[in-house]
């Protein structure tokens, strides 16, 4: 099933055990799960994925669970990506694609994560779980916690889009909200863990949850032909997604299935939270805390991701940069992408359409380059964001069409 050898800090090389129950390396640093490429590769090639299962599990071998009676799945992963060439006209592009993961379970990328961190605490034997979310990670552990059984404690800011803390009471997890942001919540986890016996999942806090999303690397290689696109726009608030593209890369690379050949990676945040386009702009390693973090796309209120060293890195090795946009400018993409493609973007998959709109007017992209544009999530779960700009007014369909509309 697994070709699973070991688990390596990303900071310091220390190799740990796996198979076992781990956290963070003694250095601080996010532990990486990594795999026997060579052995892979004797039982596993590309042509075997025409009857693999229709999810992300169907790059299984290079996923940490050993024995697939431990997976949990709702049938995340696969996800479409979809030509957007009316939107590539109305941008000025020849080649765009939009990444759509909100069809995924609980709407949105989460869902990825989640699986295969459940799936993990399934085989290790673990039943009492806790994540720090701007929103969408909890309803996904909500989902993957009554999925498997596993008793899930999910701490949000007390702002939280209704339609996650909904999901998280409606799927029976323990739901915290707190004043403050998801930060605050992370500290909270760490005071108390111990005490109540639970196991934090929070982003990059155990290596696992990076594994479920480093798929959608290898599903951009799959629908792509195994060549990989010029540049990929990833709205980026922990980072852990486009930090596992970066991985899955790699991994591609060594199975020999793509060459060495990358995407520019571009990491799209907002102004009023935006600590890896500070670092990038400033040449530092490592982020420092945004202060007074706040935007509407709940996602990306991040202000001092656990992985942005490896964010910044991958940006960095890539040839890519990291972007801000405005609140403004990601809902009026939103918008723009929607009525171009069909696809309700969460305000995060708008920013990146936002970005996409600066890079190109920049020169930084150019119209030929293959761009691929990733929705995170599904814009039903932010329909309070939407709010300003479709808001509901007290004039009535009968006022608005002139009196066409006889009432009941």
């Amino acid at each position: 099933m697994s070709h699973v050898s070991h688990l390596e800090c990303s900071v310091c090389g220390q190799r740990r055990e796996a198979g076992v129950v781990q956290t963070l390396c003694d250095c601080g640093g996010p532990l990486l799960v990594r795999y026997d490429i060579e052995k892979a590769k004797a039982s596993w090639n590309r042509d075997s994925l025409a009857k693999a299962p229709p999810s992300m599990w169907r790059y299984a071998p290079l996923l940490p669970v050993k024995d697939p009676k431990h997976i949990v799945s709702l049938g995340e992963g696969l996800t479409p990506m979809i030509k957007a060439d009316r939107l590539a006209a109305r941008v000025g592009v020849n080649d765009l694609w939009v990444k759509d993961e909100g069809v995924n379970p609980t709407g949105s990328f989460k869902a990825r994560g989640m699986s295969c961190a459940i799936s993990m605490c399934v085989e290790l034997g673990l039943s009492k779980v806790a994540v720090a979310s701007a929103g969408n990670a909890g309803s996904a552990l909500a989902a993957y916690g009554a999925a498997s059984g596993i008793e899930a404690h999910i701490f949000v800011p007390r702002d939280v889009p209704r339609s996650n803390y909904t999901e998280c009471r409606a799927y029976g997890a323990h739901v915290t909200l707190v004043d403050g942001l998801i930060s605050d919540c992370g500290r909270i986890i760490s005071e108390r863990k111990q005490a109540e016996g639970w196991f934090d999942i929070s982003g990059l806090k155990e290596p696992y949850r990076i594994e479920g999303k480093k798929t959608m690397g290898y599903e951009i290689a799959e629908q792509f032909g195994w060549t990989l696109p010029g540049a990929i726009l990833y709205p980026t608030g922990g980072g852990v997604g486009l930090i596992g593209m970066w991985k899955a890369f790699d991994e591609l690379e060594k199975l020999g299935w793509v060459s060495s050949q990358r995407p520019k990676m571009i990491a799209v945040q907002t102004t009023g939270c935006q600590p890896v386009v500070r670092a990038f702009e400033r040449g530092d390693a490592k982020t420092t805390y945004w202060d007074g973090a706040h935007t509407v796309a709940a996602g990306l209120r991040v202000p001092k991701p656990l992985g942005d060293a490896l964010t910044l890195s991958a940006v960095r090795e890539s040839g890519g940069t990291a972007i801000a946009v405005s609140d403004e400018e990601l809902l009026d993409a939103s918008v723009e992408l929607a009525s171009a493609t069909g696809i309700f973007a969460a305000p995060e998959g708008g920013a990146c359409l936002a970005a996409l709109n600066k890079l190109l007017a920049s020169g930084f992209l150019k119209p030929d380059e293959r761009i691929v544009l990733y929705n995170t999530g599904t814009g039903l779960k932010y329909l309070e964001a939407f709010s300003t700009r479709f808001p509901q007014s007290n004039r009535s369909e009968q006022d608005k069409l002139g009196g066409l509309i006889t009432p009941r």
